[in-house]
């Protein structure tokens, strides 16, 4: 009979092991108490947060994470629970190289040209091009004085103690020429202004029951029409919104709850700028206004890819009238 079991079926110790105590991190907890850790403050709230342009200014070569680990109480980079954006600022005749601890990386360019190696593969990009990656090191060079804003899933991996494995997907490039064409079709259907929003989504095509742009990852590219008031709207995912270009008078009104009109009760006012970026927390209701005299461009990338594939997203919007 083997040693290790007795006649019963029970499992006994291997030869030569020594019995240790395996209790002493466990806990118990009180259903009611403990079912809602984020409404008990035991897990912190995602923040409201902005960052300005200002980041990505005058100054060296570098990537710049738009850190907000320490209201998230993890010992890592994070812009959310599991995503980080950054501002990568590259000088003509230089390059950036990012870590390699992803899944998912969505770039950017804001500004300038260049090319990028992934995996023994390169590919040039310029202004307005969206390049997604299936892991790391990414390494950008640049022709001419770029920025780049750059979202990666590695909080996600961090929180996991994961590493990546296998690519779910090739890198991809979203041709900025073609994805402005495509977006001045949609705004131009008469349909537009009936709609909750006139956007593209970006999507790859491993991604086909997410239709999103990487398996972590959703990304929009928007117009936010002259006098545009977009409705309230709410999901679980987390929005890390990248304000491409507006005037003074655009605006996003975020809270977390609405009146019995639809409107959002005591809401908080985040007024955009062109090459700013501010975080939208998951749950919270949110509508976009624009009262600038010309439309406005956004690209909001939101962890809905992975929301999605978990059934999670639970988007709902408000309706006229």
């Amino acid at each position: 009979m083997d040693s290790a079991r007795s006649g019963t079926g029970s499992v006994g110790l291997a030869v030569g092991l020594a019995s240790e105590d395996w209790t002493g991190e466990a806990r118990f907890h009180e259903y009611t108490a403990a079912a809602d850790p984020v409404g008990a403050g035991t897990i912190s709230r995602v923040p409201l947060r902005t960052f300005p342009a200002s980041l990505h200014g005058d100054g060296p070569t570098g990537i710049f994470p738009l850190d907000l680990s320490g209201d998230l109480r993890v010992g890592y980079p994070a812009t959310g629970p599991a995503l980080l954006a950054s501002f990568a600022r590259i000088r003509a005749g230089e390059s950036v190289t990012t870590g390699a601890g992803f899944t998912s990386l969505l770039a950017y360019c804001l500004s300038g040209r260049g090319q990028v190696e992934c995996d023994g593969g390169a590919t040039g990009w310029s202004a307005g091009d969206v390049v997604t990656f299936p892991g790391g090191p990414v390494t950008f060079e640049a022709e001419e004085d770029a920025v780049c804003y750059l979202v990666d899933d590695s909080p996600l991996l961090a929180y996991l103690g994961a590493l990546p494995g296998p690519a779910r997907f090739s890198p991809t490039r979203f041709d900025g020429e073609t994805a402005a064409a495509r977006l001045a079709e949609v705004a131009a259907d008469p349909r537009a202004a009936g709609r909750s929003r006139v956007s593209v989504l970006l999507g790859d095509a491993r991604n086909d029951q997410t239709l999103t742009a990487t398996p972590t990852l959703w990304a929009m590219l928007g117009i936010l029409p002259l006098d545009a008031v977009q409705l309230p709207h709410r999901h679980q995912s987390i929005a890390l919104d990248l304000i491409l270009d507006c005037d003074p008078g655009c605006y996003s009104l975020v809270g977390p709850s609405l009146d019995h009109e639809g409107r959002i009760v005591d809401p908080t006012r985040v007024d955009w700028e062109a090459g700013g970026a501010f975080v939208t927390p998951p749950g919270l209701w949110h509508s976009h206004h624009n009262e600038s005299g010309r439309p406005a461009r956004l690209l909001p990338v939101q962890d809905a890819g992975l929301h999605t594939y978990l059934r999670t997203l639970d988007i709902r919007f408000t309706r006229p009238g």
